[in-house]
């Protein structure tokens, strides 16, 4: 059996095999600490089921989760990886690798395909950073039934994610997530686990949907609604909402309703109030 592919010595030797290289331009950075990638994929909860991995790299992660999973469908860009994989997963035979571009799958359709087999479906991934909130709103959006989201990310992304009403992380990303999901930092990462190390820490985060949540009549326009709610950070509501709503009077008249002052920022409103704020502006 051969050494964990996240080790610094199996790295290194397929790293040197094939002559391999990180490419900014994908994101890449391989893992190596072996510890790391099996929290990962213990976190994704994913036994005996169906994973679905964005840019496997060398296979680090990938490795971890075909020895929990029963099948592990990995999506990667990068050609020089395909002749990689299959020789740094050469003790599997639970994976399919597809040379595609996640952000031009049906991904609706991949797992209704999944689901005719499994039970559960997750996504499990150490994301590329330039690409990370496009891949999560790509999921987010495909209304599909993924049991999971778990994901490693730029440590001040998932901050974003998690971040609570009157912080400076907390934004229009935040208000969206966590009406569409059950969203916490599961674990810290820092950037010395990496070759080649990057500046940044990282962190996991996890999705779960949410079982019972209040609902708007289009969820596409109340996410733009709250888009445009913090257009302008440092503007106050009432500022940011005369893009949307050509009539002062009307403004104070839904901030009254709604028990708002003409002063406040977006930021010191949580999601129950902006669904409230949408409701009312939605019915103008």
């Amino acid at each position: 059996m051969n050494k964990a592919i996240a080790t610094v010595a199996r790295t290194n030797e397929i790293l040197k095999k094939f002559d391999l290289y990180a490419k900014k331009g994908y994101g890449q950075n391989f893992i190596i600490e072996p510890g790391i990638v099996e929290k990962i994929a213990d976190f994704a909860k994913c036994d005996n089921e169906c994973v679905i991995e964005i840019g496997p790299g060398i296979g680090a992660l990938t490795e971890q989760l075909c020895k929990r999973a029963k099948k592990v469908i990995a999506y990667e860009i990068d050609t020089r990886l395909l002749e990689v994989l299959p020789y740094s997963l050469s003790e599997y035979n639970n994976y399919e690798i597809r040379h595609q571009d996640f952000l031009e799958v049906d991904f609706e359709e991949v797992v209704k395909e999944c689901r005719k087999e499994f039970n559960k479906v997750v996504v499990c991934a150490n994301l590329p950073y330039y690409i990370t909130t496009p891949i999560l709103f790509k999921i987010f959006e495909s209304k599909c039934e993924v049991d999971s989201i778990t994901v490693m990310v730029q440590r001040e992304v998932a901050d974003r994610f998690c971040a609570n009403i009157s912080t400076k992380d907390y934004n229009a990303l935040s208000v969206i997530t966590q009406y569409l999901y059950n969203v916490k930092m599961v674990m810290k990462i820092p950037k010395t686990i990496f070759n080649p190390r990057p500046n940044v820490d990282s962190a996991v985060i996890q999705f779960t949907k949410k079982e019972h949540k209040i609902t708007v009549d289009n969820e596409q326009v109340y996410f733009d609604f709250v888009k445009a709610c913090f257009k302008q950070r440092r503007k106050t509501l009432f500022n940011n909402l005369k893009e949307i709503i050509q009539d002062n009077d009307k403004i104070r008249e839904i901030l009254t309703q709604c028990n708002l002052s003409e002063t406040v920022r977006a930021e010191a409103i949580d999601g129950a109030k902006f669904i409230e704020l949408y409701t009312m502006w939605s019915n103008l």
